[in-house]
């Protein structure tokens, strides 16, 4: 049980979220005295990337406002849009996705005993979520699966049935949910948005761009590359990826182990440290320039690494999660290029040469 008030709660419910839908819910939740159940959902695709930092700091501060969380590694989902891997591969990941995202939660140091894992196909086969499907897909129009589809499924010209039903499928698609819910007898629920933050090279940080994201068990070296590479305008805090993620990550990280600041060293300056206890600080200094990208990266290096170290040494210990990693992400192997052979001939004129047969290039992509 918490020891929070309810105010303090709902704050820490609210901090730096983009949205949340249907408040009351959960401000009465909270006033019965009753924990709140909180469900969150991810399709177990490509890697981990440090943009789940995100989602992850709002779970743990969940989890410290007494809060039931669980995880739904959508594997059904994952393998529905666009068939981008086969199921077993898929539910390989889920299981990656299970040790990652523990040790992610751990290494902000919460407690995880209210968090609990889920497969989505444990239970999208049973047949009352089947007959709820059949009463979805007569109520649902196509327009509205697309509509509702868009950001989460990949768009194209002749897409597969698969990309209208995956929206269906998830039945908590939040503004969706609101409307669809309550068709199949459902109460409405409460839903709360993160932000999406940028990326190291503008625009979003995504799994099929690797030069927009650092990977969880990227080493330090990769890490501070990147961070040395990435675009960070001067005196321009719109669109800037390092600024957010000290918004949404490093500072929340921070106060969540008991003391919320940021420290960018200037000892190279011969100048005392700045030290940010919030982020409206920190974006007056970086437009003034105080607060240079020449200080900022070191000092998000610095801080990312901690975050990291915790992780990795986990995962250096885990036989069963390298194993796992291994199985889940095959290292694909490129074909070398062959050598083309030149027919020379017979040597004897008027003799039929023997044909050789055309070799075919293959292309082997990143499952």
């Amino acid at each position: 049980m918490t020891t929070l008030t309810v105010s303090e709660q709902l704050a820490l419910i609210k901090e730096n979220l983009a949205e949340v839908l249907n408040e009351e819910i959960i401000e009465s939740v909270l006033r019965e005295g009753r924990p709140l159940k909180v469900y969150w959902g991810t399709a177990p695709t490509g890697k981990i990337h440090c943009g789940y930092f995100v989602p992850m700091i709002k779970i743990a501060q969940l989890l410290s406002a007494g809060c039931a969380i669980t995880c739904l590694f959508a594997d059904i989902h994952g393998f529905l849009d666009n068939l981008k891997a086969p199921l077993d591969l898929v539910q390989q990941r889920a299981e990656y996705y299970r040790f990652t995202i523990k040790a992610m939660l751990e290494s902000i140091g919460v407690p995880t005993e209210r968090l609990h894992f889920v497969l989505g196909s444990s239970y999208q086969k049973s047949p009352e979520y089947i007959m709820d499907i059949y009463k979805l897909s007569s109520l649902v129009t196509e327009h509205d699966a697309r509509r509702a589809g868009a950001e989460i499924v990949k768009q194209s010209n002749n897409a597969p049935l698969s990309g209208l039903l995956y929206p269906i499928l998830q039945r908590k698609l939040f503004v969706a949910a609101k409307e669809w819910l309550p068709k199949l007898g459902y109460r409405e629920r409460a839903h709360i948005l993160n932000p999406l933050i940028g990326g190291l090279q503008g625009g979003k940080m995504s799994s099929s761009d690797p030069d927009s994201k650092i990977d969880i068990l990227d080493s330090p070296e990769v890490v501070t590359k990147k961070l040395r590479k990435s675009i960070a305008v001067p005196r321009v805090i719109e669109e800037n990826g390092l600024l957010a993620f000290a918004e949404y990550v490093l500072l929340p990280a921070a106060a969540l182990k008991g003391r919320r600041e940021f420290v960018v060293d200037r000892s190279r300056d011969n100048l005392e440290p700045l030290v940010y206890s919030n982020i409206e600080n920190m974006r007056n200094d970086y437009m003034n320039d105080t607060l240079t990208p020449q200080l900022l990266k070191p000092a998000i290096t610095q801080a990312l690494l901690a975050l990291l170290a915790p992780i990795q040494a986990k995962y250096q210990e885990s036989k069963e999660w390298q194993a796992v990693t291994l199985k889940a992400y095959p290292p694909v192997e490129k074909q070398k290029n062959q050598k083309k052979v030149k027919n020379k001939g017979t040597g004897h004129p008027g003799q039929q040469e023997t044909q050789v047969p055309d070799r075919t290039k293959v292309e082997i992509n990143e499952v």
